[in-house]
């Protein structure tokens, strides 16, 4: 009986998600996030007008923390030493600050916000498992070098620790991920041993300390949250955390990786429940495996039409959408997880093409995958279609025809797009009237060329095999 009693409940979380999206559909905004995933801060501010030209309206950046700054792995980025400050090998407080002024402008429609990649999980796995932070002999080269840290402080007392072992959980490690107990109040460790990331326990001391960096980050100017392992915090601790006065004026969202949306184990444990219990956003993983299962061997892009109404994607207002997350190709776990190039390209135009939740676009420079996503916040086809959505911002969506390789859908009166995955070309022939205008030049962003001129109540739509067209009225 508990059991189902279990599964009902989660059913009908999913069901008031579902009913929620279909009365209450946001317009589309055009708002695409740049993910300069472990660039430096001094980078992203040296590319801040490439990144105001290009059309992005914000940028995630690395955490903003203390952390090992002799190793600059990336996941280094991923173990706090202390919230306190902002010290790694990506940069310091002064060089973050240096970074927001950058990307600000006088000019409203230029200014690109700055999201923070935060973890409050967990602090790092160093010193033999210690829990104690950031550690004495930190503490002392605060007092040491007082003029540096200093400056690199966010808030706090720096003549003494911030975390001891009274505020972190047992040292469990997590053996079930299908345990919700254990995947929010367990540590992550790597096996052989490892004692795993020490898991940092909501008591009010804790709470409190998170609340004080926030307010900090907001104060310098940041202006959204990405939460790190989100799934593996309890949703009281979320919440008490994200106070009414932090999230103010906040785009904030949580990592919750799962395999599937509603009847997915993963989702319904954990997803279903955030959205439901949390006013914050998510990675829409529901539409990215939605994405993958109709892009791959089998599949059929009709799955696309959709998403939504099967439980498949995230509502618009609450989604953050992708075709790759930097855990995709540098963690071992989750590399299935890769698309081919051209199946990828052709979901960007997917992704960015339709009216819905914030499209991320992963930029790597830690060079994995012979540098498959190095610049490529500025590769041709991104740039094209950053254009193509920022242009039809406010325009809604209407799907037009599908079949197992190809999907139509417009934009308003303002663009159209195709999309085919299969070898050969594919047509759809539609009715025009009230769709488009007539007399009037369609141009294809991504090549600039292949004009469509409807002058009759049908026109005959071509995709060449392998591609897309993003078509916007000249």
């Amino acid at each position: 009986m508990q059991v189902i009693s279990t599964l009902l409940q989660r059913r009908l979380v999913w069901l008031a998600l579902l009913v929620s999206s279909t009365l209450f559909t946001p317009a589309a905004s055009a708002d695409a996030i740049l993910h300069a995933f472990d660039w430096h801060y001094d980078e992203v501010a040296a590319k801040a007008g490439e990144i105001k030209d290009l059309g992005y309206k914000a940028v995630l950046v690395a955490p903003p923390l203390k952390s090992n700054a002799a190793n600059c792995a990336w996941w280094q980025r991923y173990q706090p030493q202390d919230i306190r400050v902002i010290d790694h090998c990506k940069g310091n407080k002064q060089s973050f600050v240096n970074m927001i002024n950058a990307l600000n402008d006088a000019n409203p429609a230029r200014k690109v916000d700055v999201y923070a990649d935060i973890v409050l999980n967990h602090m790092a796995n160093e010193r033999n498992g210690a829990t104690d932070f950031p550690g004495q002999s930190t503490v002392n080269d605060y007092g040491n070098n007082s003029s540096y840290w200093n400056n690199q402080s966010l808030f706090g007392n720096l003549s003494q620790g911030l975390f001891g072992s009274g505020d972190f959980n047992p040292a469990n490690c997590i053996s079930n991920y299908n345990d919700v107990w254990q995947v929010q109040n367990y540590r992550l460790c790597g096996g052989g041993g490892d004692t795993g990331l020490p898991d940092l326990n909501p008591n009010s001391w804790v709470v409190q300390q998170q609340r004080s960096y926030l307010t900090a980050l907001k104060n310098l100017g940041v202006t959204g949250f990405r939460v790190d392992a989100a799934k593996h915090m309890t949703i009281w601790h979320l919440n008490e955390i994200f106070t009414t006065g932090i999230k103010s004026g906040m785009y904030l969202f949580g990592e919750i990786i799962t395999s599937g949306g509603a009847g997915n184990n993963e989702y319904d444990s954990f997803l279903a429940p955030y959205l439901a219990y949390t006013d914050h956003k998510a990675y829409d993983f529901p539409l990215f495996n939605s994405i993958r299962s109709a892009f791959g061997f089998g599949g059929s892009l009709s799955q696309l039409v959709n998403p939504l109404s099967a439980g498949q994607a995230l509502q618009n207002s609450r989604a953050v959408t992708f075709t790759v997350t930097h855990d995709i190709p540098t963690n071992d776990g989750f590399r299935y997880l890769i698309m081919d190039p051209t199946d990828e390209y052709l979901a960007y135009a997917y992704v960015m093409g339709r009216d819905g939740g914030k499209p991320l676009i992963f930029s790597d420079s830690t060079g994995t995958d012979n540098g498959r996503w190095v610049n490529a916040y500025k590769a041709d086809h991104i740039a094209k279609m950053l254009n193509f959505h920022n242009r039809m911002q406010g325009q809604g969506m209407e799907m037009l025809a599908w079949n197992d390789c190809a999907i139509l859908f417009r934009r308003g009166q303002e663009g159209v797009v195709g999309i085919n995955k299969c070898g050969s070309s594919q047509s759809f022939n539609v009715n025009t009237h009230g769709r488009f205008y007539w007399y009037r030049n369609y141009r294809d962003v991504l090549s600039g060329a292949n004009l469509v001129y409807i002058n009759g109540g049908s026109y005959n739509f071509s995709i060449p095999a392998r591609q897309a067209r993003m078509w916007y009225a000249d």
